[in-house]
């Protein structure tokens, strides 16, 4: 039987799919999924993804060990450690600690989705080994785009079509379809395509372009980054 590769458009639209029949992709690319896979390859012990600040903070209570990550509207939440950008995650800052992380979109769409058979996360950081790995599974696999507050965004779709043109032995449905036609468009030069996009607008008005550069990197890591339990681990 061929195995099939989803794409869900926006975390709104998740309770159209059997999430439980699904290995799923988490796609947040600016910036938390980026920034997840570049903390797990610089020796993050583990990331707890959580749904709200509140969750976040009551972290505190619980000792010195953890690092505290709050992102809303692509600004670091005052009296957090930091927010989601890469650059928080670099091996002097994460490696050996826990990191406990929230943001406006990534954590909203893993959280949705955990009745999945596997929850994963993706960016073009460790786009072909998450590719390769996916190539080996033999379920169903569905990719979540986090979005921008349930709506449609361009760079998580076109990631999605980045990863589905590496996986051409899968049924595709509409969407994964069009991901993998606006990919097409965009991946001669993925950074001039994204410049258009609603959020890095959103995102060069705090002042952050290097983000956006940085998230776009292609390979720049090998870690997947798996969900055990309640923390986001090394595959």
């Amino acid at each position: 039987m061929t195995k099939k590769l989803n794409v869900c458009l926006s975390p709104a639209l998740i309770p159209l799919y059997n999430v439980e029949d699904y290995i799923v992709v988490i796609v947040d690319i600016f910036r938390a999924t980026s920034s997840i896979c570049y903390g797990i390859e610089n020796g993050v012990t583990a990331i707890i993804p959580v749904s709200e600040v509140e969750e976040c903070a009551a972290y505190r209570e619980k000792g010195s060990d953890f690092l505290l990550a709050a992102e809303r509207d692509g600004k670091v939440v005052e009296g957090f450690d930091f927010g989601n950008s890469p650059f928080s995650y670099t091996k002097e800052k994460v490696e050996g600690k826990t990191v406990v992380l929230t943001t406006t979109n990534g954590t909203h769409a893993l959280h949705l989705s955990r009745s999945a058979r596997r929850i994963v996360i993706g960016s073009f950081l460790n786009l072909t080994a998450l590719c390769n790995w996916l190539k080996t599974q033999d379920e169903n696999i569905l990719l979540v785009c986090a979005g921008w507050k349930n709506n449609f965004n361009l760079e998580d779709t076109l990631f999605s079509g980045a990863v589905v043109d590496q996986l051409k032995d899968f049924k595709l449905d509409d969407p994964a379809i069009a991901a993998n036609d606006l990919y097409q468009i965009g991946k001669h030069d993925i950074n001039q395509y994204l410049k258009k996009t609603s959020h890095s607008e959103r995102l060069k008005k705090l002042g952050i372009e290097k983000d956006i550069e940085f998230c776009l990197q292609v390979d720049l890591t090998t870690a997947i980054p798996v969900l055990e339990g309640e923390r986001l681990i090394k595959l």
